[in-house]
């Protein structure tokens, strides 16, 4: 799908302030276990997110950052964020070459209008053209459908999580 609405590309250092605000819907104030509880967590991670961009942006080559940009106004509406680790070697990837698909997140008043579906798209490819054949990534039960229908299914494993509180 080709929207004449907006334009997905690839995140640039000038989208760092609005890639943040799009991620703190993910972030800030939800029930996930990796949320904000704190307005000094926010903080924390903001800061070591807006760095973290300035040193993947552009530079490193297994970190995909897309933006879906509004044609008119320019103003981002959504965003996407693939990245590939070298693991050891299995019979789905014999390369050892698996993807992370993060921080996937739609303004809410553009949800509904294709662009998280395109976003995948366009990092679904970044993956396929570097050979990584196993994509994993964590949903929301709203955002399951979308993900099904590009072909993502339930592992049947058991994801655990230790997370250390940073001093």
């Amino acid at each position: 799908m080709i929207s004449s609405l907006f334009l997905v590309r690839l995140a640039t250092a000038d989208d760092i302030a609005a890639l943040t605000e799009l991620r703190a819907l993910l972030l800030d104030g939800t029930g996930a276990s990796y949320s904000s509880r704190t307005p000094e967590d926010a903080a924390k991670w903001r800061a070591a997110y807006r760095s973290w961009l300035a040193g993947v942006l552009g530079i490193h080559d297994s970190v995909q950052i897309l933006v879906a940009e509004h044609r008119a106004s320019r103003q981002l509406l959504g965003c996407a964020t693939g990245i590939i680790d070298m693991r050891a070697p299995t019979s789905a990837s014999p390369n050892g070459l698996s993807g992370w698909v993060q921080s996937v997140v739609v303004a809410p008043p553009w949800r509904g209008r294709g662009i998280a579906n395109q976003l995948m798209q366009v990092l679904l490819r970044w993956f396929a053209n570097r050979d990584v054949a196993t994509i994993a990534l964590q949903t929301t039960d709203r955002a399951s459908g979308l993900y099904g229908k590009l072909g993502f299914a339930p592992s049947g494993e058991c994801l655990l999580v230790r997370q250390e509180v940073p001093a």
